[in-house]
Protein backbone atom coordinates (compact mmCIF):
# COMPACT_ATOMS: atom_id res chain seq x y z
CA UNK A 1 0.00 0.00 0.00
CA UNK A 2 1.18 3.74 -0.67
CA UNK A 3 1.89 5.66 1.81
CA UNK A 4 0.54 9.38 1.25
CA UNK A 5 4.33 10.85 0.21
CA UNK A 6 4.13 8.46 -2.37
CA UNK A 7 0.98 8.95 -3.72
CA UNK A 8 0.98 12.30 -4.07
CA UNK A 9 4.73 12.07 -6.05
CA UNK A 10 3.28 9.66 -8.05
CA UNK A 11 0.00 11.74 -8.60
CA UNK A 12 2.71 14.45 -10.01
CA UNK A 13 3.75 12.45 -12.50
CA UNK A 14 0.72 13.08 -14.22
CA UNK A 15 1.63 16.29 -15.05
CA UNK A 16 5.17 14.93 -16.35
CA UNK A 17 5.31 14.23 -20.42
CA UNK A 18 8.34 12.81 -22.04
CA UNK A 19 8.53 12.87 -25.61
CA UNK A 20 7.79 9.74 -27.46
CA UNK A 21 6.54 8.40 -31.04
CA UNK A 22 3.24 7.11 -30.77
CA UNK A 23 2.08 4.69 -33.77
CA UNK A 24 -1.07 4.93 -35.25
CA UNK A 25 -4.09 2.56 -33.93
CA UNK A 26 -4.51 1.11 -37.28
CA UNK A 27 -0.62 0.71 -37.66
CA UNK A 28 -0.55 -1.04 -34.46
CA UNK A 29 -3.42 -3.12 -35.51
CA UNK A 30 -1.88 -4.25 -38.84
CA UNK A 31 1.18 -4.79 -36.89
CA UNK A 32 0.26 -7.29 -34.54
CA UNK A 33 -1.60 -9.13 -37.15
CA UNK A 34 1.40 -9.26 -39.24
CA UNK A 35 3.33 -10.79 -36.37
CA UNK A 36 -0.07 -13.03 -35.92
CA UNK A 37 0.14 -14.35 -39.41
CA UNK A 38 3.84 -15.26 -39.25
CA UNK A 39 3.87 -17.40 -36.20
CA UNK A 40 0.88 -18.92 -37.97
CA UNK A 41 3.03 -19.84 -41.29
CA UNK A 42 6.10 -20.96 -39.50
CA UNK A 43 3.97 -23.21 -37.28
CA UNK A 44 2.43 -24.32 -40.26
CA UNK A 45 5.39 -25.09 -42.34
CA UNK A 46 6.90 -26.93 -39.22
CA UNK A 47 3.78 -29.21 -39.02
CA UNK A 48 4.10 -29.70 -43.01
CA UNK A 49 7.89 -30.20 -42.74
CA UNK A 50 7.43 -33.36 -40.48
CA UNK A 51 3.95 -34.37 -41.63
CA UNK A 52 5.04 -37.96 -41.52
CA UNK A 53 5.09 -37.46 -37.33
CA UNK A 54 1.52 -36.24 -37.26
CA UNK A 55 -1.43 -38.45 -37.53
CA UNK A 56 -4.77 -37.37 -39.42
CA UNK A 57 -7.98 -39.29 -38.40
CA UNK A 58 -9.56 -38.26 -42.05
CA UNK A 59 -6.43 -38.43 -44.40
CA UNK A 60 -3.46 -40.44 -42.71
CA UNK A 61 -1.07 -37.55 -42.52
CA UNK A 62 -1.75 -33.69 -43.32
CA UNK A 63 -0.94 -31.98 -46.39
CA UNK A 64 -0.27 -28.19 -46.70
CA UNK A 65 -4.01 -27.22 -46.12
CA UNK A 66 -4.08 -29.47 -43.10
CA UNK A 67 -1.15 -28.31 -41.64
CA UNK A 68 -2.57 -24.92 -41.57
CA UNK A 69 -5.59 -26.61 -40.12
CA UNK A 70 -3.69 -28.07 -37.16
CA UNK A 71 -1.75 -24.72 -36.47
CA UNK A 72 -4.95 -22.71 -36.16
CA UNK A 73 -6.76 -24.83 -33.69
CA UNK A 74 -3.16 -25.36 -31.91
CA UNK A 75 -2.17 -21.80 -31.34
CA UNK A 76 -5.63 -20.86 -30.68
CA UNK A 77 -5.74 -23.63 -27.80
CA UNK A 78 -8.90 -25.07 -29.90
CA UNK A 79 -7.33 -28.81 -30.00
CA UNK A 80 -10.05 -30.91 -31.85
CA UNK A 81 -8.20 -33.90 -31.38
CA UNK A 82 -8.51 -34.94 -35.10
CA UNK A 83 -4.33 -34.31 -36.12
CA UNK A 84 -2.37 -35.40 -33.51
CA UNK A 85 1.33 -35.80 -33.45
CA UNK A 86 2.11 -39.05 -32.98
CA UNK A 87 6.44 -39.83 -34.15
CA UNK A 88 8.98 -39.14 -30.88
CA UNK A 89 10.38 -35.82 -32.90
CA UNK A 90 6.92 -34.25 -33.69
CA UNK A 91 5.97 -34.49 -30.10
CA UNK A 92 9.31 -32.89 -29.32
CA UNK A 93 8.97 -30.21 -31.51
CA UNK A 94 5.59 -29.38 -29.95
CA UNK A 95 7.07 -29.06 -27.06
CA UNK A 96 9.86 -26.92 -27.52
CA UNK A 97 8.68 -24.80 -30.53
CA UNK A 98 5.52 -25.25 -30.98
CA UNK A 99 4.20 -24.41 -27.36
CA UNK A 100 6.30 -21.42 -27.21
CA UNK A 101 5.09 -20.05 -30.59
CA UNK A 102 1.49 -20.77 -29.07
CA UNK A 103 2.31 -18.63 -25.82
CA UNK A 104 3.63 -16.16 -28.66
CA UNK A 105 0.60 -16.08 -30.67
CA UNK A 106 -1.93 -15.62 -27.62
CA UNK A 107 0.46 -12.44 -26.51
CA UNK A 108 0.18 -10.97 -29.81
CA UNK A 109 -4.00 -11.36 -30.13
CA UNK A 110 -4.18 -9.50 -26.46
CA UNK A 111 -1.21 -7.49 -27.21
CA UNK A 112 -3.69 -4.27 -27.08
CA UNK A 113 -4.99 -5.37 -23.62
CA UNK A 114 -1.64 -5.87 -22.44
CA UNK A 115 -0.34 -2.46 -23.58
CA UNK A 116 -3.48 -1.22 -21.74
CA UNK A 117 -2.19 -2.98 -18.61
CA UNK A 118 1.13 -2.19 -18.85
CA UNK A 119 0.95 1.62 -19.62
CA UNK A 120 0.59 3.39 -16.73
CA UNK A 121 3.55 1.03 -14.99
CA UNK A 122 6.17 1.83 -18.12
CA UNK A 123 5.31 4.99 -18.15
CA UNK A 124 6.00 5.85 -14.22
CA UNK A 125 9.00 3.53 -14.93
CA UNK A 126 10.10 6.03 -17.48
CA UNK A 127 9.21 9.26 -15.89
CA UNK A 128 11.37 7.92 -12.78
CA UNK A 129 14.38 6.94 -14.49
CA UNK A 130 14.33 10.15 -16.14
CA UNK A 131 14.13 12.38 -13.42
CA UNK A 132 16.78 10.07 -11.43
CA UNK A 133 19.04 10.67 -14.80
CA UNK A 134 18.97 14.49 -14.63
CA UNK A 135 21.37 16.67 -13.29
CA UNK A 136 23.13 20.15 -14.45
CA UNK A 137 20.38 20.24 -16.68
CA UNK A 138 17.96 23.35 -18.28
CA UNK A 139 14.88 24.51 -17.21
CA UNK A 140 12.71 26.87 -19.36
CA UNK A 141 10.15 28.55 -17.82
CA UNK A 142 7.36 29.41 -20.57
CA UNK A 143 7.45 28.22 -23.93
CA UNK A 144 6.24 30.61 -25.97
CA UNK A 145 8.29 32.49 -28.12
CA UNK A 146 10.95 33.44 -26.03
CA UNK A 147 11.38 30.08 -24.71
CA UNK A 148 11.39 28.38 -27.80
CA UNK A 149 13.89 30.91 -29.79
CA UNK A 150 15.91 30.24 -26.32
CA UNK A 151 15.35 26.76 -26.84
CA UNK A 152 16.44 26.38 -30.05
CA UNK A 153 19.98 28.85 -29.34
CA UNK A 154 20.99 25.93 -26.83
CA UNK A 155 20.86 22.81 -29.17
CA UNK A 156 22.49 25.01 -31.64
CA UNK A 157 25.18 25.49 -29.21
CA UNK A 158 25.39 21.77 -28.21
CA UNK A 159 22.97 21.12 -25.38
CA UNK A 160 21.34 17.83 -25.46
CA UNK A 161 17.49 17.32 -25.93
CA UNK A 162 17.69 15.59 -23.22
CA UNK A 163 19.06 17.86 -20.69
CA UNK A 164 15.93 20.07 -21.19
CA UNK A 165 13.05 20.41 -19.75
CA UNK A 166 10.17 23.17 -20.27
CA UNK A 167 7.83 23.51 -17.11
CA UNK A 168 4.32 25.93 -18.87
CA UNK A 169 0.81 25.81 -17.75
CA UNK A 170 -0.89 25.44 -20.90
CA UNK A 171 -1.51 22.16 -22.53
CA UNK A 172 -0.97 23.96 -26.29
CA UNK A 173 2.70 24.98 -24.95
CA UNK A 174 3.48 21.23 -23.64
CA UNK A 175 2.21 19.53 -26.62
CA UNK A 176 4.49 21.89 -28.65
CA UNK A 177 7.30 21.01 -26.63
CA UNK A 178 6.88 17.19 -26.75
CA UNK A 179 6.37 17.31 -30.85
CA UNK A 180 9.96 19.41 -30.52
CA UNK A 181 11.01 16.14 -28.89
CA UNK A 182 11.88 17.98 -24.79
CA UNK A 183 10.57 16.55 -21.79
CA UNK A 184 7.69 18.78 -20.25
CA UNK A 185 5.77 19.54 -17.11
CA UNK A 186 2.57 20.60 -17.73
CA UNK A 187 2.21 23.49 -14.55
CA UNK A 188 2.39 26.99 -12.94
CA UNK A 189 5.91 27.97 -12.89
CA UNK A 190 5.69 29.53 -9.64
CA UNK A 191 4.53 27.03 -7.64
CA UNK A 192 7.32 24.98 -5.67
CA UNK A 193 5.82 21.56 -6.12
CA UNK A 194 5.81 22.40 -10.34
CA UNK A 195 9.62 23.52 -10.40
CA UNK A 196 10.36 20.18 -8.28
CA UNK A 197 8.66 18.06 -10.84
CA UNK A 198 11.11 19.34 -12.68
CA UNK A 199 14.25 18.33 -10.65
CA UNK A 200 15.05 22.35 -10.36
CA UNK A 201 17.36 21.71 -7.52
CA UNK A 202 20.01 20.08 -9.89
CA UNK A 203 19.50 22.54 -12.83
CA UNK A 204 22.92 24.27 -13.59
CA UNK A 205 20.74 27.07 -16.19
CA UNK A 206 17.31 28.32 -16.01
CA UNK A 207 15.65 30.31 -18.57
CA UNK A 208 12.59 32.70 -16.87
CA UNK A 209 10.26 33.21 -20.40
CA UNK A 210 6.70 33.82 -19.05
CA UNK A 211 4.43 36.27 -20.88
CA UNK A 212 4.10 38.54 -17.46
CA UNK A 213 6.35 40.47 -15.70
CA UNK A 214 4.95 39.76 -12.85
CA UNK A 215 4.73 36.16 -13.14
CA UNK A 216 8.33 36.57 -14.34
CA UNK A 217 9.60 37.87 -11.03
CA UNK A 218 7.56 35.58 -8.95
CA UNK A 219 9.34 32.45 -10.75
CA UNK A 220 12.43 33.79 -10.05
CA UNK A 221 11.58 34.54 -6.42
CA UNK A 222 10.59 30.53 -6.34
CA UNK A 223 13.70 29.16 -8.11
CA UNK A 224 15.94 31.15 -5.94
CA UNK A 225 14.26 29.61 -2.50
CA UNK A 226 15.51 26.24 -4.46
CA UNK A 227 18.44 26.64 -5.84
CA UNK A 228 20.96 29.65 -5.15
CA UNK A 229 23.48 28.46 -7.18
CA UNK A 230 22.12 28.28 -10.75
CA UNK A 231 22.57 30.70 -13.47
CA UNK A 232 19.16 32.27 -14.05
CA UNK A 233 18.53 34.46 -17.01
CA UNK A 234 15.01 36.33 -16.47
CA UNK A 235 13.05 37.73 -19.95
CA UNK A 236 11.26 41.49 -18.79
CA UNK A 237 8.99 42.95 -21.13
CA UNK A 238 9.43 46.43 -19.76
CA UNK A 239 12.88 48.13 -18.85
CA UNK A 240 11.48 48.99 -15.48
CA UNK A 241 10.84 45.61 -14.25
CA UNK A 242 14.42 44.64 -14.60
CA UNK A 243 15.91 46.08 -11.69
CA UNK A 244 13.21 44.16 -9.68
CA UNK A 245 13.93 40.81 -11.13
CA UNK A 246 17.44 41.12 -10.75
CA UNK A 247 16.86 42.16 -6.95
CA UNK A 248 14.42 38.99 -7.00
CA UNK A 249 17.83 37.04 -7.77
CA UNK A 250 17.99 36.23 -11.53
CA UNK A 251 21.88 36.76 -12.44
CA UNK A 252 21.02 38.54 -16.31
CA UNK A 253 18.09 39.87 -17.14
CA UNK A 254 16.82 40.93 -20.84
CA UNK A 255 14.51 43.39 -21.45
CA UNK A 256 12.66 43.01 -24.97
CA UNK A 257 10.87 45.86 -25.59
CA UNK A 258 13.98 47.53 -24.94
CA UNK A 259 15.74 45.44 -27.18
CA UNK A 260 14.27 45.25 -30.10
CA UNK A 261 13.47 48.96 -29.99
CA UNK A 262 17.66 49.63 -29.78
CA UNK A 263 17.55 47.48 -33.01
CA UNK A 264 14.55 49.32 -34.63
CA UNK A 265 16.29 52.52 -34.00
CA UNK A 266 20.07 51.19 -35.00
CA UNK A 267 17.95 49.75 -38.49
CA UNK A 268 16.30 52.86 -39.00
CA UNK A 269 19.54 55.08 -38.97
CA UNK A 270 21.37 52.16 -40.84
CA UNK A 271 20.57 49.09 -42.25
CA UNK A 272 23.30 47.44 -42.32
CA UNK A 273 24.23 48.17 -38.72
CA UNK A 274 21.39 46.47 -37.67
CA UNK A 275 21.40 43.41 -40.06
CA UNK A 276 24.96 42.85 -38.41
CA UNK A 277 23.31 43.00 -35.16
CA UNK A 278 20.57 40.63 -36.09
CA UNK A 279 22.98 38.29 -37.61
CA UNK A 280 25.09 38.05 -34.19
CA UNK A 281 21.70 37.42 -32.55
CA UNK A 282 21.10 34.55 -34.69
CA UNK A 283 22.82 31.76 -33.92
CA UNK A 284 24.39 29.97 -36.69
CA UNK A 285 23.88 32.41 -39.50
CA UNK A 286 27.22 34.24 -40.28
CA UNK A 287 28.78 35.65 -36.89
CA UNK A 288 28.64 33.88 -33.25
CA UNK A 289 29.22 35.30 -29.85
CA UNK A 290 30.99 32.69 -28.03
CA UNK A 291 32.43 32.79 -24.61
CA UNK A 292 35.38 30.39 -24.20
CA UNK A 293 38.26 29.76 -22.14
CA UNK A 294 41.56 31.85 -22.49
CA UNK A 295 43.48 28.92 -24.24
CA UNK A 296 47.73 28.74 -23.23
CA UNK A 297 49.05 29.75 -26.12
CA UNK A 298 46.90 33.19 -25.21
CA UNK A 299 48.33 33.80 -21.76
CA UNK A 300 50.05 36.52 -21.60
CA UNK A 301 48.99 38.36 -24.60
CA UNK A 302 46.72 40.68 -25.91
CA UNK A 303 42.57 40.21 -26.33
CA UNK A 304 43.69 41.86 -30.09
CA UNK A 305 46.31 39.20 -30.03
CA UNK A 306 43.36 36.50 -29.59
CA UNK A 307 42.30 34.02 -33.30
CA UNK A 308 39.19 35.40 -32.56
CA UNK A 309 38.01 39.25 -32.72
CA UNK A 310 37.33 39.30 -28.37
CA UNK A 311 35.45 42.64 -27.36
CA UNK A 312 35.36 41.73 -23.57
CA UNK A 313 37.53 39.51 -20.59
CA UNK A 314 35.36 37.92 -18.19
CA UNK A 315 37.90 37.76 -15.08
CA UNK A 316 36.62 35.89 -11.91
CA UNK A 317 32.73 37.67 -11.46
CA UNK A 318 34.42 40.84 -13.52
CA UNK A 319 33.69 41.66 -16.92
CA UNK A 320 36.23 43.74 -18.74
CA UNK A 321 35.70 45.81 -21.82
CA UNK A 322 38.27 44.47 -23.91
CA UNK A 323 40.14 48.03 -24.20
CA UNK A 324 40.74 48.48 -20.32
CA UNK A 325 44.51 48.25 -19.33
CA UNK A 326 43.28 45.45 -16.99
CA UNK A 327 42.51 43.10 -20.05
CA UNK A 328 45.64 44.13 -21.73
CA UNK A 329 47.21 41.29 -20.33
CA UNK A 330 45.49 37.47 -20.53
CA UNK A 331 45.96 35.61 -17.35
CA UNK A 332 45.45 31.48 -16.97
CA UNK A 333 41.61 31.65 -15.98
CA UNK A 334 40.10 34.05 -17.73
CA UNK A 335 37.61 33.92 -20.39
CA UNK A 336 37.06 35.52 -23.05
CA UNK A 337 34.08 37.04 -25.03
CA UNK A 338 34.28 37.02 -28.75
CA UNK A 339 32.53 37.20 -32.08
CA UNK A 340 32.94 34.29 -34.71
CA UNK A 341 32.17 33.33 -38.46
CA UNK A 342 30.18 30.70 -38.13
CA UNK A 343 32.59 29.02 -40.34
CA UNK A 344 35.79 28.96 -37.69
CA UNK A 345 37.58 28.34 -41.56
CA UNK A 346 37.06 31.83 -42.58
CA UNK A 347 39.25 34.91 -41.02
CA UNK A 348 37.38 37.48 -40.07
Amino acid sequence: MLTREEDTAEAGLQWIRLPEHVEPPLRQVLRRLALALLVLVLTALLVYADRSGYHDSARGHPDLLGSFYYATVTLSTTGYGDITPVSAGARLVNILVITPLRVLFLIILVGTTLEVLTTRTRRLWRINRWRSSLDQHVVVIGYGTKGRNAVETLLTKGVQRGQVVVVDPTQKAVAVANSDGLATVMGDGTRTEVLRRAEIERAAHIIIAPQRDDTAVLATLTVRQLNRTAVVTAAAREEENAPLLRQSGATSVITTSSSAGRLLGVSALSPNSGAVLDDLLTVGNGLDVIDRPVRASEVGRSPAECGDLVVAVVRGKRRLAYNEPEAGRLQPMDRVIAIRRTDPTIPL
